[in-house]
C-alpha cells in the first residue's frame, strides 16, 4: 500500500492551460459566440462553432485561440486541438488567398492526385516532397494533400478554396491557376 504524504509548504502547481490567454475577439464575434454556446446541450458541443467563427475572423486557429476556446467551453486545450489537428478544414496556420487542397485517398491516388500534387508544387516553387501544407512566399497559394473529399467517381478531385473541381487534369488545373491571377 502507498502512503499518501502531506508535504509541508507546498504551494499548489498552477495550471497555465486554465488562465485565460492573450487572446481577444471583435466584441461583435464574441457576443455571437456566447449566443451560439446557448444553443447547445453541452459547452462541448459547441466546439466546431467555435473553431469555425473563430477561423473565419482571423482565417486560421492559432494556439492562443484553441486555449481561449477551451477555457471558453471548460475543456482542456488538447481536447479543442485535436479538432483543429483532425478536420481538414480547420486551419492552424495562415493559408493562402488560394488554398488548393488536392485529395490523396486510394481513387484519386490511382486517378493522378499525386502528379496533380507535384505539378501544382512544381509550378508554385514549392516542394513537392514536403509533407502539410505549403504556402508560397507571397501568401498568395496554399498546396496541401488532404484525406477524402467524397468524389471518388471523377478522380482526382480537389478543392480551391471553397470550389470543389472534379476530373482534374494538367490542363484544368493550369486554366485554375491564371483564374486565380
Amino acid at each position: 500500500m502507498i502512503a499518501l504524504v502531506n508535504l509541508p509548504n507546498t504551494q499548489p502547481i498552477p495550471n497555465p492551460l486554465r488562465e485565460q490567454p492573450d487572446f481577444a475577439l471583435p466584441a461583435g464575434v464574441a457576443a455571437q459566440i456566447e449566443e451560439l454556446i446557448t444553443h447547445y446541450p453541452r459547452k462541448r458541443s459547441a466546439s466546431l462553432m467555435l473553431l469555425h467563427a473563430v477561423q473565419g475572423q482571423f482565417g486560421y486557429i492559432s494556439r492562443q485561440a484553441v486555449e481561449w476556446i477551451a477555457a471558453k467551453l471548460e475543456l482542456q486545450p488538447i481536447a479543442v486541438y485535436e479538432l483543429v489537428t483532425f478536420y481538414p478544414m480547420l486551419h492552424s496556420q495562415p493559408v493562402g488567398k488560394y488554398h488548393l487542397r488536392i485529395c490523396r485517398t486510394l481513387s484519386c491516388a490511382l486517378g493522378g492526385s499525386y502528379a496533380l500534387h507535384e505539378f501544382f508544387c512544381k509550378r508554385l516553387g514549392l516542394d513537392a516532397q514536403a509533407h502539410g501544407p505549403q504556402t508560397t512566399a507571397d501568401g498568395r497559394y496554399t498546396v496541401e494533400f488532404v484525406e477524402c473529399l467524397a468524389g471518388c467517381g471523377a478522380a482526382p478531385v480537389m478543392m480551391c478554396n471553397d470550389a470543389f473541381h472534379e476530373g482534374v487534369t494538367e490542363q484544368k488545373a493550369e486554366a485554375m491557376l491564371r483564374e486565380c491571377k
